[in-house]
C-alpha cells in the first residue's frame, strides 16, 4: 500500500505537524508512505519538497500571490480566505508521477493547489479537514462561529466567494472517489451537513500522537530547565499571533486572569514574544517565544500545572492533546473538538462558551483540586486510550484498505 500525504509544509504549523505525525506513524506501521510539500523545513528524506532553488523560491511567494484577489475588497476581515486560483504549481503532475494508491490531502492552500487540480488527481483521495475551507466559499473559519448553521455575509463572500464556491462545486462533482476525514466530531458533522461535501463519504478519525515522545517529565527538572519558580502555580498558554487573532481567545483569557484571586500564580506564554506594551495581571508573565521542537514542548507542558486553551473555535487542538499526553490538565471552552479530548472535571474543565467567569472557575478548579494527581493521571490515560499513534494509525490503515477494496465503512 503506497500512501502520499500532501500538505503545504512539513513541520511548520499545526496542520503540518499533524500531517507529519501521521506520515511517521504510517512508516512505523510498515506502510510505504511519502509526504509531498510546497515548503520543506525538515531534512527528512521521506518528505518530498521543491526540486530546485527556483521552485523553493516560488513556493515561498505562492501564498502571497494566491492572496492577491482578496486585496481588491476593502471590507475584508482578518479571517484567512484562500481563493486557490494559482496555476502552474506542478503539484498534480508530481502526485500522478509518484502514482500512489491513495492521496491523503491535508492543508493544501497557500497557493499549493488550484481548486480544479483536485479533480485531476488519478488516485482515490482521502482529505483530512484541519479547518472549514474545504466546504466553505473560501474562508477557513466562520466569523460568526457557527458556519454549520449560518453563512458569512460580506462583499468578499458575495463576489469572490461565490466564484470560489462554484469552482469547488464543479470540481468535487468530478471526483467521486473522495473520502472526507473530520478530525473532530464537530467538524465532521459540519462537513457532512455542508452543501459542498454532503454527498461525499465521511469518517471521524483524530490525529495521532506519539505518546512515547509526549510523556510526563519530572516537573522540578522541567522548571529548572526553563528557569521557572518551584513554589508557584504555573498557567500555560500558547498560540501563534495570539493577540492579533480573536479566534485564539486571548481576550477571554485576559478577562479570566484578571478575575483570579490566587496570588501564588504565574503565567507562561509560548508562541509569542513579549509585547511592546507589557500586560499586567498582577503576577509575573514568562514569554518564551516560538517553540518548534517536541523536546522543548514536552518539558514545558510538564513544567506547568494547567494548560489553558481559550480558543473561540477549535478543531482538534494539537496543544490540548500534547498537554494531556504529558499529564497536564487542560481548561478550555466547550466548543468544537475540545470535548473530544477534555472530559469535564475529569482530566480538565470545559467552560461555558465565551464565559470568562466560568473559564476562571475552570482554572481554579484545576489548581485547587484536592485530587490533582488523579486529574493528571486521567489526562494521560485519555490520550493513551484514544489518540496514541499505534492505535490511530491502525484505523487509518483500515480506512485505506477499505477504499482500495471498495468496501463500505
Amino acid at each position: 500500500m503506497k500512501i502520499l500525504i500532501v500538505n503545504a509544509s512539513d513541520i511548520l504549523g499545526g496542520a503540518a505537524r499533524a500531517a507529519y505525525r501521521l506520515h511517521k506513524s504510517l512508516l512505523s506501521g510498515g506502510v510505504d508512505s511519502r509526504m509531498l510539500v510546497q515548503s520543506k523545513s525538515s531534512d527528512d528524506f521521506t518528505v518530498l519538497g521543491p526540486d530546485s532553488k527556483l521552485q523553493k523560491v516560488l513556493g515561498g511567494v505562492r501564498p502571497t500571490l494566491d492572496n492577491i484577489p482578496t486585496r481588491f475588497y476593502k471590507k475584508k476581515t482578518k479571517t484567512l480566505f484562500s481563493p486557490s486560483w494559482l496555476p502552474f504549481g506542478g503539484v498534480v503532475n508530481k502526485i500522478n508521477k509518484i502514482n500512489p494508491d491513495i492521496v491523503h490531502l491535508h492543508w493544501v492552500c497557500g497557493g499549493m493547489m488550484k481548486i480544479e487540480h483536485i479533480a485531476k488527481i488519478k488516485a482515490p483521495i482521502v482529505w483530512s479537514l484541519h479547518d472549514m475551507w474545504a466546504f466553505t466559499n473560501g474562508y477557513h473559519y466562520d466569523e460568526t462561529y457557527d458556519l454549520c448553521k449560518n453563512g458569512c455575509q460580506s462583499e468578499l463572500n458575495f463576489l469572490l466567494g461565490n466564484r470560489v464556491f462554484k469552482r469547488k462545486q464543479k470540481t468535487y462533482a468530478k471526483k467521486d472517489d473522495m473520502t472526507i476525514v473530520g478530525l473532530s466530531n464537530w467538524l465532521n458533522e459540519c462537513s457532512k451537513n455542508s452543501e459542498l461535501l454532503k454527498d461525499k463519504k465521511h469518517i471521524n478519525l483524530p490525529n495521532p500522537i506519539n505518546t512515547n515522545v509526549f510523556k510526563p517529565f519530572d516537573k522540578k527538572k522541567a522548571r529548572e530547565l526553563w528557569d521557572l519558580p518551584y513554589d508557584k502555580k504555573l498557567i500555560l498558554f500558547g498560540a501563534m499571533d495570539a493577540a492579533s487573532d480573536p479566534r485564539k481567545g486571548f481576550k477571554e483569557l485576559s478577562g479570566a486572569l484578571h478575575e483570579l484571586e490566587n496570588n501564588n500564580i504565574e503565567l507562561i506564554v509560548f508562541g509569542s514574544d513579549e509585547p511592546v506594551k507589557p500586560l499586567n495581571f498582577g503576577f509575573k508573565i514568562h514569554y518564551l517565544g516560538v517553540l518548534s521542537d517536541d523536546v522543548s514542548l514536552v518539558s514545558l507542558f510538564s513544567a506547568a500545572d494547567v494548560m489553558v486553551v481559550p480558543s473561540i473555535q477549535e478543531n482538534l487542538s494539537n496543544a490540548i492533546m500534547e498537554s494531556l499526553s504529558c499529564s497536564t490538565p487542560v481548561v478550555g471552552f466547550d466548543v468544537g473538538g475540545n470535548s473530544d479530548m477534555i472530559d469535564h472535571k475529569g482530566n480538565g474543565y470545559l467552560a461555558k462558551p465565551f464565559d470568562v467567569v466560568d473559564l476562571k472557575r475552570g482554572i481554579e478548579w484545576v489548581l485547587s483540586n484536592a485530587e490533582y494527581d488523579r486529574v493528571c493521571l486521567s489526562a494521560r490515560e485519555k490520550v493513551l486510550t484514544k489518540f496514541d499513534s499505534t492505535l490511530v494509525v491502525r484505523k487509518y490503515m483500515d480506512l485505506y484498505e477499505s477504499i482500495l477494496n471498495k468496501d463500505k465503512f
